[in-house]
């Protein structure tokens, strides 16, 4: 499994879930087979969200269209407060 890792920090938790939640069928026609949305405990304005993929090749496609079509517009990304950290990863071993 190949996964998109999204960090950044955030406005507001409910305005950047809103924005996210527009995307769906964005992320689905992107590739995106499920997602994981985190924030740590101690910084209620910073997320972390993981995004699964079949491919690296797909990964970084969708990555590129984020750069391009949703980053680069703030009406698109209200909430973000910073320029997000992406990396793009492999699984090796998963949950036992």
């Amino acid at each position: 499994m190949i996964t998109l890792r999204i960090e950044h920090p955030i406005t507001d938790y409910t305005v950047w879930k809103q924005a996210f939640d527009r995307f769906a069928d964005m992320r689905a026609a992107g590739g995106v087979s499920s997602h994981v949305i985190r924030r740590p405990v101690d910084d209620p304005c910073f997320v972390i969200a993981d995004l699964d993929f079949d491919s690296a090749e797909v990964a970084q496609a969708f990555l590129d269209t984020l750069r391009s079509r949703v980053w680069s517009t703030p009406a698109n990304s209200p909430a973000l407060a910073g320029d997000p950290l992406t990396r793009i990863l492999v699984t090796e071993e998963g949950p036992v």
